[in-house]
């Protein structure tokens, strides 16, 4: 592979190189297991002192493929690919976490992730407090606990469109000896690569831009692979893990310690495994994805202007406006774009929400978000259904807010649609 290449190149060349007369695309290996010559190989494997396949939940050709180019975008030292999103943040956080430690979490979430943090991981013994991340660092440092071992935000909040100030809580997390886990969706590395501002564990949920065209669901943990894992704070890591003969991940792994035991433990045990079909698939978004981008956002930025100047708008959550109090963190973190997903509120509330989604005839009501197609979603009623009202506010729901993820049609027909379905209102 050609070193130094841009992300739009690595997009379509990372991962897989075919040899002399092999496939052009990624092939499917579609196979649940592999053979060896011998018993000792085999056992080599179970050590975790050789290199292979051993079992398709742990790990398949054609998904090592999509997860090496994975990480390739993140700028990562690996990656593991997973069944989910919502997968894939459990495996994340799980791989570090245990009964008595505490997360520090942004309160603009996913209702799916508030939900993990605060009912399920709560449940296992570990608590989490859910705080407004644009605080100062002397106002955060307030809510860490001794016991504190992760702290977790969004680059782009879903649907609160808040931009996490990635810099500023890498700090907060790294003068307490703790990681900052940044769920990169809506940005994906074409916009913002986490790394670079101080990210150590980056996850994904592809089943959003990266697959592109809602076909299959999946998650990506990329392993940044410069966090010291040895600071006596993550036993897990740090120390011999009997389930494989004493092996210490950090001595075994270096760099690459923390998504090896996420693989081989994690994954091993709980079985949240992508398939070689949908990675194939992965695959295939993964390489127009830079197109995919640029245009959603060109077309996102069209319609938020559009909706900020109709006076049935009661506001419009968007970074790239000036009106944005994000516009400034957007511009340090997020030059290019800031995805195709807006949040905006119709006055009357969510009567009057409600009926402008129905009246949409090119938009699709649906529970899925960041697709090709242009699609709206009422979060109060449908992925923020559990959260009471004031977790509602602090999440920055508001009864009548509508999630609008702008499409690649042709921006004409979409502005036609909206106009039509405001006027009904």
């Amino acid at each position: 592979m050609i070193s130094g290449m841009k992300i739009e190149t690595q997009c379509l060349h990372s991962g897989y190189e075919p040899g002399n007369g092999e496939p052009r695309a990624l092939p499917i290996y579609q196979s649940t297991t592999y053979t060896y010559d011998s018993t000792e190989h085999i056992g080599k494997l179970f050590d975790l002192t050789a290199a292979g396949h051993l079992y398709s939940r742990i790990s398949n050709p054609t998904v090592e493929c999509v997860e090496k180019k994975i990480a390739a975008l993140e700028g990562g030292v690996g990656a593991l690919l997973t069944a989910s999103g919502q997968a894939a943040l459990m495996i994340a956080l799980m791989n570090i976490l245990q009964a008595g430690d505490h997360v520090l979490a942004s309160s603009t979430i996913y209702g799916g992730t508030f939900n993990l943090f605060g009912v399920t991981l709560k449940k296992y013994g570990i608590e989490s407090t859910f705080v407004d991340l644009d605080l100062s660092l002397e106002e955060l440092q307030k809510f860490v606990k001794p016991n504190t071992r992760a702290v977790f935000g969004e680059t782009i909040a879903n649907p609160a469109i808040t931009v996490l100030d990635i810099e500023k809580i890498a700090a907060l997390a790294h003068r307490n000896g703790i990681p900052l886990l940044v769920d990169n969706t809506f940005a994906t590395p074409i916009l913002c690569r986490p790394k670079e501002f101080g990210a150590d564990i980056v996850i994904h949920s592809t089943s959003k831009y990266m697959d592109g065209h809602a076909v299959q669901l999946g998650g990506a943990i990329v392993d940044v692979g410069t966090f010291d894992w040895n600071n006596g704070k993550f036993p897990g890591l740090s120390e011999p893990d009997e389930s494989y003969h004493g092996v210490v991940y950090t001595k075994s792994f270096g760099n690459a310690a923390y998504i090896t035991k996420a693989r081989v433990q994690l994954m091993r045990d709980l079985g949240a495994c992508p398939t070689a079909m949908g990675a194939f698939l992965l695959n295939l978004g993964l390489e127009t994805m830079p197109v995919r981008m640029e245009r959603h956002c060109r077309n996102a930025e069209r319609v938020a202007e559009f909706l900020e100047k109709n006076p049935k708008v009661e506001f419009v959550k968007y970074p790239r406006l000036a009106s944005s109090p994000y516009k400034s963190l957007a511009g340090k973190y997020l030059p290019d774009g800031t995805s195709g997903v807006i949040a905006f509120s119709i006055r009357g509330g969510r009567e009057n929400a409600v009926r402008f989604m129905d009246s949409l005839k090119l938009a699709s009501n649906v529970v899925h978000v960041a697709d090709i197609r242009t699609c709206v979603l009422h979060p109060a009623s449908a992925t923020h259904r559990q959260m009471t009202d004031e977790q509602l506010i602090a999440a920055g729901v508001t009864p009548g807010l509508i999630r609008l993820s702008v499409g690649l049609e042709n921006i004409d027909d979409i502005l036609d649609d909206i106009s039509q379905a405001l006027e009904r209102v």
